[in-house]
């Protein structure tokens, strides 16, 4: 009898203290996320200490939108475990999410009611203008014009930055070497020194000088690799 008694006000004890070390953890996990003191830096490297793997793995994990082609819509059951997923914090960005209200409902609930409160990277093909449609950038580059060039990238931005979307897959600097690729258009071209300037102008232009303005989205530049041209194994 005594060992039971001893047996029962142990249990009692760690129960308590993991309620208590649970409680803890919640709130300093609220504490950090509604940090105005912490530095961007501080509040990555103590959000990571709190994280476990499925969080950490989650992070990496990318989901396509909703009304794509080959996505399911909101109201659809496959839908429904995209938003089971962002709760529980299995996501880290999505792509193709179209328009402030959708992407708005998406952040809500990774900001909101997942347990760490990390917001998604929204991305999407910002090519050549996003509301304002500028020339394709195989056209923009017969210009020889960098710094209109630099400008049609900045407008993209703050048109998509004010949309939600922060990333996108832009600009594409594959040198092109066979006329029949069916990319040609999206790039500078073939010449490596053009392409080359025109690319780091649209950098500068969707990312500006600081990347934290709520009017810049970040730069992707892309394909990797060995990529711009057809054939078999020529895939990026």
């Amino acid at each position: 009898m005594k060992y039971n008694i001893l047996n029962v006000l142990l249990i009692c004890v760690i129960l308590v203290t993991s309620c208590k070390n649970s409680s803890e953890s919640n709130q300093s996990i609220d504490n950090i996320k509604t940090s105005k003191t912490l530095s961007v830096e501080d509040k990555v490297e103590a959000l990571l200490s709190k994280m476990t793997i499925e969080e950490k793995i989650g992070q990496m994990n990318q989901y396509n939108g909703f009304w794509d082609v080959t996505g399911p819509a909101p109201s659809n059951g496959e839908a429904e475990k995209k938003y089971e997923h962002l709760r529980k914090g299995y996501v880290g960005s999505m792509i193709n999410v179209k328009g402030v209200k959708d992407v708005r409902a998406v952040q809500k609930i990774a900001v909101e009611e997942s347990r760490l409160g990390i917001p998604l990277i929204i991305g999407f093909d910002v090519i050549h203008g996003f509301k304002t449609t500028s020339p394709i950038p195989l056209a923009e580059a017969a210009s020889w014009d960098l710094e209109a060039i630099k400008n049609s990238a900045e407008v993209a931005a703050k048109e998509a930055a004010a949309s939600g979307i922060n990333w996108t897959f832009a600009p594409m600097v594959d040198i092109s070497r066979d006329a029949r690729w069916g990319r040609v258009m999206e790039g500078a071209g073939e010449d490596p020194f053009l392409g080359s300037k025109i690319g780091v102008a649209r950098v500068q232009g969707f990312q500006g000088e600081d990347l934290s303005s709520p009017l810049t989205i970040a730069a992707c530049a892309k394909h990797f690799a060995g990529y711009a041209t057809t054939g078999p194994h020529q895939g990026p």
